[in-house]
């Protein structure tokens, strides 16, 4: 256990039993407890294997690459269709935990086997996410933002892609492209500071 990472299972007002069990389990099966993204995420020679947080309705353990697992008892979850590589396990109950306690172990491990055969999720291209026309028509107008935004990197322009392109209305989409026509200039992503 990292004592870094206590804080965040002291904190949890609600799940705390569950995230307890959930931490037992991944450590019972030999990973190394890091603080990342202010969460506890457990690694496997310096890689990602798993992290566990907690959400409004459920805690969950989140496998990096678990669009590689096979998930033989249906369990893993895509959180959004836009997650193209990490899948989900949610729990609401200590007893779920311990319930399916093997099938969670058999799972990290066969994620740490993922890692250790250097497997890689194939990712969609930039190219293939929508490109909302009011972005498509800023970057016609503008050289200097088409340059700037092809100069990002892949994960940034995808970020930006599905920004703009959430919103139902085209004014929400106008409004949220013009909002972050200088930051793309700056060579910013979407969450950099």
């Amino acid at each position: 256990m990292n004592p870094k990472v206590d804080f965040y299972f002291s904190k949890a007002q609600k799940w705390q039993e569950e995230l307890k069990c959930l931490r037992t389990i991944v450590l019972e099966c030999g990973l190394v407890e890091e603080l990342k993204w202010g969460v506890p995420c457990y690694t496997y020679q310096d890689r990602n294997i798993v992290l566990i947080h907690v959400f409004k309705e459920y805690c969950a353990m989140l496998f990096h690459k678990g669009a590689l697992l096979n998930d033989t008892n249906g369990i893993l979850i895509q959180q959004t269709e836009n997650v193209q590589a990490a899948r989900q396990i949610r729990f609401t109950s200590v007893g779920e935990i311990t319930q399916l306690e093997p099938i969670l172990k058999a799972y990290i491990y066969e994620a740490i086997e993922v890692e250790k055969a250097g497997l890689k999720v194939l990712l969609k291209k930039t190219t293939e996410f929508n490109l909302p026309e009011e972005f498509q028509q800023k970057l016609e107008e503008s050289p200097s933002l088409k340059t700037a935004f092809n100069a990002l990197t892949p994960g940034r322009q995808r970020a930006y892609l599905l920004y703009f392109a959430a919103p139902k209305q085209s004014k929400t989409r106008e409004s949220r492209v013009e909002k972050k026509c200088a930051e793309i200039l700056n060579g910013k992503g979407l969450n950099d500071q």
